[in-house]
C-alpha cells in the first residue's frame, strides 16, 4: 500500500442519507469486507429488526470497538484502489465530523457528499458542504444515494442534482469540475460496476472518479514540524516523544528543539513500527530519541522543528472562523479550548474584526458586537498559555483548528495572521 500515493477521504453528508452504507459498500467491492463477514452481518441486521443496515453495521462494530479501545483490523478503515490507497474518515454525527476533520492528524484531501435523491438537500448537507469549503477540501464528488428508492427514475435524480449545483455554487465549488453519481449504497449500482438501471447515466463509477482525485504532494521541502502526540519513558533509552510528521524531513544527527518548552538537543534514533528508519518524511508516526531531553522537556501538544527554524510560538493570532453551533453569542473575552494540531489550549477572543459573507467572500459588517451560529468571521485571539501555530497557508496541518466548548464542536477555523511571542 505504502508506494501508492494516500489520501484522507471524508464522507459527508445529512445522517439519514446513507453514508454508512456506503462506506460499507465501498470497502465490500474492495474486498475489504468478505463475503462471510456481510452475510453474518445481514442475518444479525434482520434479527435486529434492521433489515437492510448490514453495510452500515460494517462501520458501527469498528464504532464500538473503537469505543471499547480494541484495535482495529487497520484494513476496514483503509482501502486500496488501483492508483491510490485512502484512509477514510468516518464522519457520522456532525460533531464528531467537524472534531475529527479539523484535529490535526485527518486533514481530509478530498469528500465524498452523499445526497439522498428521495429528499434532496438537508440543513446538514448545506453544513457540511460549507465547512469543507472553509477548511479548504478542493476536491469534492457527490454521491446521489438511494436511486433505487426512486425507481431509477432520471427525472428525480436530475432534480436532486439540481439541487445539489445550486447549493455548491452559492459556496464557491465550480460545480463543472465536480463528478455527480447516482448510486445505490445498498444495492451497489454504479459504486464498482456501471449500473444496467441508469443507461441515461454517461459518467464513470464512484471508485472510477476515485482514482481521478489528485493526491497532495507530500511537504518534504518545508521545514520539519512534528506535532508531539505523547512522550514514553523506555528503559535503557530514556524519553521517547511520540508523532506524526506533518511537515519536512527527520534524520538522524538533525539539531531539533522544542516548542513552545524551548528544550533543543541532537536526534540520535528514529523508529516506525518497531524498526529503526534512517529518515522520517510527511505522513510517518514515528517515535524518536534526543540527546540531552528528559521526561519534563516534553509533552504532548509540542511541536518539534529544526533549531535553526523553530515552530512559532502564537502571542496572539488572527483567525478565519466559521461558528457552528452556540447556544447563545460569542462576544469579546470569551475563552473556550482551541484544538490546535496536538495541542488543547483555552484561548480568548480578544477581537471580532468583522463577518464575512461565505457566498461572496465580501465584508458583511466590521466590528460586529457579537458572533452567532453559522457566521463566518475574522477574529483576534489570545492564547492564554504558550502554543505553536502556523498560518495555515505555510503549514495547513498546524493552522487549522476546532473550537470546543461545553462538550461539542462550536467552532472551526484557520489561522491566517500570527503575532509572535517575543523570546
Amino acid at each position: 500500500m505504502a508506494d501508492l500515493p494516500h489520501m484522507n477521504l471524508v464522507f459527508i453528508g445529512h445522517v439519514d442519507h446513507g453514508k454508512s452504507t456506503l462506506v460499507g459498500r465501498m470497502l465490500y467491492e474492495v474486498g475489504e469486507v468478505s463475503e462471510q463477514k456481510l452475510k453474518a452481518l445481514r442475518e444479525e441486521a434482520a434479527k435486529g429488526g434492521k433489515a437492510t443496515f448490514e453495510f452500515a453495521w460494517v462501520l458501527d462494530e469498528l464504532k464500538e470497538e473503537r469505543e471499547r479501545g480494541v484495535t482495529i483490523d487497520i484494513s476496514h478503515k483503509k482501502f486500496k484502489t488501483p492508483k491510490h490507497y485512502f484512509t477514510i474518515i468516518d464522519a457520522p454525527g456532525h460533531r464528531d465530523f467537524v472534531k475529527n476533520m479539523i484535529t490535526g492528524t485527518s486533514q481530509a484531501d478530498a469528500a465524498i457528499l452523499v445526497v439522498d435523491v428521495v429528499n434532496g438537500v438537508q440543513p446538514q448537507t448545506k453544513e457540511h458542504a460549507f465547512l469543507s469549503k472553509t477548511l479548504g477540501i478542493k476536491q469534492i464528488i457527490i454521491a446521489l444515494n438511494k436511486i433505487d428508492a426512486v425507481k431509477y427514475d432520471e427525472g428525480k435524480v436530475k432534480a436532486a442534482k439540481e439541487d445539489v449545483e445550486k447549493l455548491l455554487k452559492s459556496i464557491g465549488y465550480k460545480t463543472e469540475e465536480v463528478p455527480f453519481i447516482p448510486v445505490s449504497a445498498y444495492e451497489g449500482d454504479n459504486v464498482k460496476e456501471k449500473s444496467k438501471n441508469t443507461p441515461w447515466y454517461k459518467g464513470d463509477t464512484l471508485l472510477t472518479e476515485l482514482d481521478k482525485l489528485q493526491a497532495p504532494e507530500k511537504p518534504i521541502n518545508k521545514p520539519l514540524r512534528l506535532p508531539v502526540q505523547d512522550a514514553y519513558t523506555i528503559t535503557g533509552v530514556g524519553t521517547v516523544p511520540v508523532g506524526r510528521v506533518e511537515t519536512g524531513v527527520m534524520k538522524p544527527g538533525m539539531k531539533v528543539v522544542f516548542m513552545p518548552g524551548g528544550a533543543g538537543g541532537e536526534v540520535k534514533t528514529i523508529e516506525m513500527h518497531h524498526e529503526q528508519i534512517p529518515q522520517a518524511e510527511p505522513g510517518d508516526n514515528v517515535g524518536f530519541n534526543v540527546r540531552g531531553i528528559g521526561k519534563d522537556d516534553v509533552k504532548r501538544g509540542d511541536v518539534v522543528g529544526p533549531a535553526d527554524n523553530a515552530p512559532t510560538v502564537a502571542e496572539e493570532f488572527t483567525a478565519q472562523i466559521v461558528i457552528l453551533q452556540h447556544p447563545s453569542a460569542i462576544t469579546v473575552g470569551y475563552t473556550p479550548v482551541f484544538h490546535i494540531h496536538t495541542a488543547q489550549v483555552a484561548c480568548q477572543f480578544t477581537e471580532l474584526v468583522k463577518t464575512i459573507d461565505p457566498k461572496s467572500g465580501g465584508v458583511k459588517q466590521e466590528k460586529p458586537e457579537f458572533l452567532k451560529t453559522g457566521d463566518v468571521a475574522v477574529v483576534k485571539i489570545r492564547p492564554t498559555k504558550p502554543i505553536v501555530v502556523e498560518a495555515a497557508k505555510d503549514f495547513p496541518q498546524l493552522g487549522r483548528f476546532a473550537v470546543r466548548d461545553m462538550g461539542q464542536t462550536v467552532a472551526a477555523g484557520m489561522v491566517i495572521d500570527i503575532k509572535k511571542k517575543a523570546a
